[in-house]
């Protein structure tokens, strides 16, 4: 599923425009990243829970040259699904 279509699927369930639906997907999406920019979580229950990782320097290897790299410190977004998705994942 594309964001067109969760646009779509959002205005089918509740009744919104596709206009309104962009527009709360759009909010959510900010909402979600802001909160992460400034290092924090977002925890929706039985859905998952967004949060920031820090991974640190490594070095790596340039795999055509075998030369040695240094890969830098960065930041990464985790998403660790709640149970009750994980349950819906794994109904047959």
């Amino acid at each position: 599923m594309n964001k067109s279509e969760l646009i779509t699927s959002i205005a089918s369930k509740t009744g919104l425009t596709k206009t309104d639906s962009t527009k709360a997907l759009d909010a959510f999406i900010a909402s979600v990243a802001e909160e992460v920019k400034k290092g924090g979580e977002v925890r929706l229950v039985g859905f998952g829970t967004f949060s920031v990782s820090e991974r640190k320097a490594t070095t790596g290897r340039n795999p055509r040259t075998g030369a040695t790299i240094k890969i830098a410190a960065k930041k990464v977004v985790k998403f660790k699904p709640g149970s009750e998705l994980v349950a819906v994942a794994n109904k047959k």
